[in-house]
């Protein structure tokens, strides 16, 4: 797979193996791009700024709408190389493709929808006899840089908005899986000018550093890590950032629960992509009294799962994305057995899979849910009222988005205002995401808002128009 800059395709005679975590066998390779080709890349983004920003807002859309088009044309093939370098289930996959494709088609609309607002500057000293008005203008050149665990997703929330908005990207997908994410691009630029979308591939020592630092780029949207997001923000000086990283998400079940959605609920939201994904349920909490009848029915609903080849259409859970990554869990699942907690299901590996696992009496000082577990492990705390259950969701240092299962409306309103997390979903799991609602996290979990109307409005700047 090759790299777009520029509205060339550009190879190297230096690779990067790109591995499937299913068999470790070699899928494709990507080129690694040196300093020289992420300086051209910003300078083609650079120059394209002034072509994009002369077009009509109804000739951006129509782009979109054509990108739209030919995405979807292509999904089956997108979703295949999904599956193929993450080890994702095909079913999953497909599910990623069939948001995305929405996601664009959201961008499309939205990029007619860049309103500004009148200004009534009578209303201050001087003001009588001036007429004001704001209008929101592109940023310029947006970095995006994305994970391995949605490609396609996540690299689409950056760059379709950032199109609408009228801006310029480059994009710097994950050395772990980056070919959808550079078809993806390829496909794109099919409809655009030279420049308007770039990709490049290489060592985030050497591309992440100058899309983050360079003073052609207006702003940086990053998907990852909290070390890497600390970074980006020390090093981006005065840049606009969006930042969205880890999550520690709780789902809350109370007394009052209907259990069988809420073990539903665990059973999709601590297992999906074989729970690598930031807003996956990374802990259960338990009110005591349902707990024994809680878990009994999570252990029958899980051992239905059937993990295997990702590429069948009956697998549910497929291998994490690299064979480390299976053994960080595992080290994590011995830990909580050996400081007191109980195995119910699972905790085995073999290389990169490692099979869906339930753990019970887990304390929220142990590792596996003090820090985030990207892996298919559902832990168990068990608690004995609903402050103490609000206590635990809130006690980590991350707060994307947390889901509680209630009966409720009064411990619902109350756990909408005292729980600390970007989004309190209430009898639904805290996987859930659409692709147009306002998605960010509080306190370690990042900055900014995605969504696309979101997205649009911190991807402009306001300008003032005054008449005297």
């Amino acid at each position: 797979m090759k790299m777009v800059i520029n509205g060339e395709l550009v190879d190297k005679n230096d690779k990067i193996n790109i591995l499937n975590p299913a068999n470790n066998q070699i899928v494709d390779t990507v080129p690694s791009g040196s300093l020289e080709d992420i300086k051209r890349a910003l300078n083609a983004a650079s120059q394209a700024k002034t072509v994009i920003n002369d077009m009509s807002s109804r000739k951006v859309s129509r782009i979109l709408y054509n990108i739209y088009e030919d995405v979807l044309k292509n999904s089956n093939k997108l979703a295949q190389l999904i599956t193929l370098e993450t080890g994702k289930p095909i079913s999953d996959s497909t599910d990623e493709i069939k948001r995305s494709v929405e996601t664009i088609l959201l961008s499309a609309e939205e990029s007619k929808r860049i309103y500004g607002e009148t200004v009534p500057l009578d209303a201050c000293i001087g003001g009588k006899t001036a007429l004001g008005f704001t209008m929101k203008v592109p940023l310029g050149v947006i970095s995006a840089i994305t994970p391995f665990n949605f490609p396609i997703n996540l690299a689409i929330h950056k760059i379709a908005p950032a199109i609408a908005a009228k801006n310029c990207v480059v994009l710097k997908p994950s050395m772990k899986a980056p070919l959808a994410a550079l078809k993806l691009v390829q496909i794109m630029s099919r409809h655009l000018p030279p420049g308007v979308i770039n990709g490049v591939t290489g060592h985030s020592s050497i591309i992440g550093d100058e899309m983050i630092s360079s003073p052609l780029v207006s702003k940086v949207s990053f998907t990852g890590s909290i070390e890497t997001g600390l970074s980006i923000s020390k090093k981006a000086s005065m840049k606009k950032i969006t930042l969205e990283l880890g999550g520690n998400d709780p789902l809350v079940v109370l007394d009052d629960a209907n259990i069988n959605k809420a073990v539903k609920a665990a059973v999709s939201g601590s297992f999906l992509n074989a729970g690598q994904v930031c807003i996956a349920v990374k802990r259960i909490v338990l009110h005591e009294a349902i707990a024994n009848e809680f878990v009994s029915k999570l252990v029958s609903e899980t051992v239905k799962l059937n993990m295997g080849d990702p590429s069948n259409n009956k697998t549910d859970v497929g291998p994490l994305i690299d064979e480390e990554a299976a053994k960080k869990v595992e080290i994590l699942v011995n830990d909580a057995l050996n400081n007191g907690a109980e195995l119910l299901l699972g905790g085995k590996r073999s290389d990169a899979f490692y099979t869906p696992t339930i753990i019970d009496h887990v304390k929220s000082n142990m590792k596996i849910v003090s820090d985030e577990t990207f892996g298919p492990i559902a832990p168990i705390i068990r608690v004995n009222s609903v402050d103490e259950a609000f206590e635990v969701a809130n006690n980590t240092e991350y707060g994307l988005q947390a889901g509680v299962f209630t009966g409720s409306i009064e411990t619902a309103l109350k756990a909408a205002k005292v729980i600390e997390a970007g989004s309190v979903i209430i009898n639904r799991q805290p996987t859930f995401r659409t692709d147009n609602m306002p998605f960010g996290g509080f306190k370690n979990s990042g900055m900014g808002k995605e969504g696309i109307k979101y997205a649009v409005d911190d991807m402009t700047k306001t300008k003032l128009i005054v008449f005297g």
